[in-house]
């Protein structure tokens, strides 16, 4: 199968594309990585070099490898980046990723913990999505969901199934012949930017009794709840949000792997998460943007934190 992955980042969310990169390289990707970004690209891809074959203004590709490429991206909308996601796949999936079988969407905060083959045969059986941990009990008749049938409505669409989860918006798998769901998430989008006072350029601006509290990831469960292409799910051990999990590993959170003090934090009684140690696993290549003896040093790091948070936790 013709794959394509892809992501959006700014700032220094670039350590975690590298190390989403590494663990894909590592895990049997081979393909194009689409990487969507505003601000200034890092300084381990200074020879991208500029690819009008895309059809992209301004955009670069840098080889990660013989036949893994980054095509960087830059980006114009004002948009939230995390709100921009339907945008972007779309764009992909109908001009520079046009040939591929399959696009998956993954945050610049994950990494992956099982083979790629998996991913591609999970996206064959239906759009995959994971469960988030918060909020993960979201029967049919829980009220948030009632209120997104009114959504559903005033989109001019219908449900199609039931659900009983809160999906996480990290990752979205998406086989071409299932590209109707994108467009769907992409029109819920637009019907809260237009009836419910969604601001596109906010994340999370409310609480949660606003039917778009999490915008793109609300708007995501709701154009589970309407479309018509299938839905394949997992649980939320495959995010590392419990333990268990053997898919993928996402660093939720203010704190990034990239940038934790693990023993700052051993001190105030928090280890170091699933994802800060899966992170680490991934950062001497084929990307080289650490040197050795910083890696070695955040690994042992790593393992003091845990030995002193054995003793010693936070109430």
């Amino acid at each position: 199968m013709n794959s394509a992955v892809c992501t959006l980042f700014e700032k220094h969310f670039h350590y975690g594309l590298a190390g989403l990169t590494n663990s894909l390289c590592q895990k049997g990707f081979r393909g194009n990585i689409y990487a969507g970004y505003r601000g200034t690209l890092p300084d381990w891809c200074s020879s991208a070099k500029d690819n009008p074959a895309l059809a992209w203004q301004g955009a670069k590709t840098f080889d990660v490898m013989d036949d893994v490429k980054i095509h960087f991206l830059p980006l114009e909308t004002k948009y939230h980046l995390t709100n921009y996601k339907p945008d972007f796949m779309l764009q992909l999936m109908e001009g520079p990723a046009k040939s591929s079988d399959s696009l998956a969407y993954f945050d610049p905060d994950i990494v992956l913990k099982c083979n790629w083959s998996f991913y591609e045969r999970w996206m064959s059986y239906g759009v995959g999505l994971v469960h988030e941990i918060i909020a993960n009990d979201m029967t049919p008749n829980h009220p948030i969901r009632k209120i997104w049938e009114e959504v559903i409505e005033k989109a001019g669409l219908k449900p199609t199934r039931i659900l009983y989860s809160y999906i996480n918006g990290g990752f979205c798998g998406v086989n071409k012949k299932y590209i109707e769901y994108i467009r769907v998430w992409k029109k819920i989008m637009e019907t809260g930017i237009e009836h419910y006072n969604m601001a596109p350029d906010k994340f999370m601006p409310t609480d949660r009794t606003d039917p778009f509290f999490a915008s793109d990831q609300d708007a995501m469960n709701i154009a589970a709840m309407c479309c018509e292409s299938p839905i394949s799910e997992l649980g939320p051990d495959a995010m590392d949000f419990i333990h268990g999990g053997w898919t993928m590993s996402h660093a939720v959170g203010g704190h990034k792997p990239w940038k934790k003090n693990f023993i700052k934090f051993a001190f105030m009684g928090s280890t170091p998460s699933l994802p800060d140690r899966a992170y680490w696993q991934y950062v001497d290549g084929p990307i080289k943007f650490y040197s050795k003896g910083y890696i070695k040093v955040k690994r042992i790091s790593i393992l003091i934190a845990t030995l002193m948070c054995r003793f010693y936790k936070r109430n």
